[in-house]
């Protein structure tokens, strides 16, 4: 079958994984189409395709994302452009349209560490990121999302491994390099994706009724993701990551576990589908 010729992959969330996953499979030859919230809390907002459903839309490392309001444009676009056009993104959480596009395989990269709906009877090939899934059960296949030697592998009976709760080790550096909000509030950016930053050196504001915070880096490095300005966030919340490798450019290209997962997403649907 021409399976990489125009087929359909459609992609739940548009986040910095999921985008990872979405250039893996334009740049093969799959047209894809992503699902995402209508205001998405992604971070590390400079390589993330769901940052169009907020500026109408958002481009990493050469590949295009478009907000579109309805299914109908959506199947317009996909129409009109095929493989070599921009990805449509469409305000649809819960899957909707999924029955309407029929396509030969759904991903979810929502990465929510739990399964949020996503089913193995819902496309031809249903491929799932991380914890929360079983493979031959609720998805064909799982790939592995935590850093280690098995990061991006292909598991198709089992789990990924469970959620350890703590970030990975980059340089060294896990818990302490990831930011979380201890109030509830809207967010006020003090500092800027890419910024050098200095432990100690305060990179966000939350404000809420009767209660402020001022977040400060916990260690030296680059910021390579920090929540949306305005954003309301909640106690808990992930709203910033410290880069100890402090490599700028790295803000600003998929990351080696982006590219990983997204290998593996791509490696899965290519087997599944022969």
């Amino acid at each position: 079958m021409g399976l990489v010729n125009g087929e359909l992959v459609v992609v739940r969330g548009a986040g910095d994984l999921a985008t990872g996953t979405i250039l893996r499979l334009v740049r093969a030859g799959f047209r894809v189409a992503a699902l995402e919230q209508p205001r998405p809390s992604s971070i590390r907002r400079t390589v993330c395709l769901s940052e169009a459903m907020y500026e109408g839309e958002a481009q990493v490392e050469g590949v295009r994302s478009i907000r579109v309001g309805t299914l109908a444009e959506l199947k317009r676009l996909l129409e009109r452009w095929g493989p070599e056009g921009p990805v449509p993104v469409l305000a649809d959480p819960g899957c909707s349209a999924l029955g309407a596009l029929t396509p030969l395989a759904l991903v979810d990269a929502i990465i929510a560490k739990r399964n949020l709906g996503t089913n193995i009877d819902m496309a031809q090939i249903v491929v799932a990121l991380g914890p929360g899934f079983e493979a031959g059960v609720d998805a064909h296949a799982v790939v592995e999302t935590n850093r280690g030697h098995d990061l991006g592998r292909i598991f198709l009976a089992g789990h990924a491994e469970p959620n350890t709760g703590a970030p990975g080790l980059i340089a060294g550096k896990g818990s302490e390099r990831v930011l979380h909000s201890p109030v509830a509030g809207v967010a006020e950016n003090l500092a800027a994706i890419g910024d050098l930053v200095q432990a100690g050196m305060p990179v966000l504001r939350v404000a809420g009724a009767g209660s402020e915070s001022l977040l400060r880096a916990e260690i030296d490095g680059v910021l390579r993701g920090l929540i949306r300005p305005e954003f309301q966030v909640h106690v808990g919340m992930k709203v910033g990551d410290v880069d100890p490798r402090a490599r700028r450019e790295h803000c600003f290209t998929v990351s080696d576990k982006g590219r990983a997962i997204g290998g593996g997403v791509l490696e899965a649907i290519l087997m599944l589908a022969r």
